[in-house]
């Protein structure tokens, strides 16, 4: 199996558990949070999006989708237009408000449409270039792409756990 199709199924993986943990939830389940400090649906999914469409499109050279295609603006949140949830407190995690699911998965499935399309043109030697020099040792491709992997399936589980509280 090449590298590329290793990458593009298991980001097919988040896919999957997004739509699963965003699928069928009313605008009230996607905010509840089963504690005042506690993350909901609506935020985790949308931060993990955040992530992986700040990350991928940083290390491919690409536009981030959330300002190249409107979706800041679909969105509408009172946040910077670069925010990604990072380091967000209860007061930011509960501003983070969809009117619908549709709107995190259709902002998702755009994130994820250009990972994949990135994923398809890598080769096994492009995991080794260097992407972020800030930390000792440097950051190649590889394992950003595998940092951002964890980070949103840990997220998507979260959210998976949210709405499994909720009954759902």
């Amino acid at each position: 199996m090449d590298v590329k199709d290793v990458l593009i199924d298991a980001y097919g993986r988040i896919k999957e558990e997004v739509h699963a943990a965003v699928d069928g939830l009313s605008p009230a389940e996607l905010h509840a949070r089963p504690a005042p400090e506690a993350n909901s649906v609506a935020w985790l999914v949308w931060h993990l999006t955040r992530i992986q469409d700040d990350h991928v499109a940083d290390a491919a050279g690409l536009d981030q989708v959330w300002l190249s295609q409107g979706w800041e603006k679909r969105f509408g949140l009172a946040l910077p237009p670069r925010d990604t949830g990072y380091g967000h407190g209860a007061a930011q995690v509960a501003a983070v408000r969809v009117a619908s699911g549709d709107l995190l998965t259709g902002y998702f499935d755009a994130v994820h449409a250009q990972t994949v399309e990135y994923a398809r043109g890598l080769g096994p030697d492009d995991l080794d270039r260097v992407v972020d020099e800030r930390w000792t040792p440097a950051v190649t491709l590889g394992v950003r792409l595998v940092s951002v992997l964890a980070d949103d399936l840990q997220h998507a589980g979260q959210a998976a756990y949210v709405r499994g509280l909720l009954g759902q």
